[in-house]
C-alpha cells in the first residue's frame, strides 16, 4: 500500500499522505494527494527520488526537485552525476526516517482498506512525534 511522507531536514516526520491501493505508483499517489499544490500553498519545496520525475511541470517555479535519469543510449554527464550524488546525500537523512517507519511490523503485514490504513499511518505519525518524559 503506497503512501507518501514528508520529513524536515533532520529526518523528523512532518506529514503522511492518505494510503492508496497497492497497484498505485508513487507519482500517482502524489497526484491524488495534490502534493505539488499543497507544497506551493505553503511555500515549501521537496526533494524526491527519480520516481517523481515529471510530477512538477512548472520549470520556472519547481517545488519538487528530482535527479537526472540516464537514457539507454546516452549516459549521464559528470555534472549531472554530481547533482544526483548531492541530492542523494540530502535525501539520506529522510531515507533513514522511512527505514524507521518500516520497523513498525504492522506496516509490513497490513492487509486492509486504504481508509483504515490511513488512520493507522496517521496514528503512527503521532506516536513518532511524541516524546516520552523520563
Amino acid at each position: 500500500m503506497p503512501f507518501l511522507a514528508l520529513t524536515d531536514d533532520r529526518g523528523r516526520l512532518l506529514w503522511i499522505s492518505a494510503a492508496r491501493p497497492g497497484r498505485s505508483s508513487e507519482i500517482t499517489t502524489a497526484r491524488y494527494n495534490k502534493l505539488v499544490q499543497r507544497l506551493r500553498a505553503h511555500k515549501l519545496a521537496a526533494i524526491g527520488d527519480l520516481g517523481f520525475t515529471g510530477l512538477d511541470d512548472d520549470v520556472d517555479n519547481s517545488v519538487v526537485i528530482t535527479g537526472y535519469k540516464a537514457a539507454r543510449t546516452e549516459p549521464l554527464m559528470s555534472a549531472k552525476k554530481q547533482v544526483n550524488r548531492l541530492i542523494a546525500s540530502v535525501r539520506a537523512v529522510c531515507e533513514h526516517d522511512f527505514a524507521h517507519l518500516k520497523n513498525w511490523r504492522i506496516l509490513a503485514k497490513l492487509r486492509l482498506s486504504p481508509r483504515y490504513a490511513t488512520t493507522l499511518l496517521r496514528a503512527l505519525l503521532v506516536l513518532t512525534r511524541t516524546e516520552v518524559a523520563p
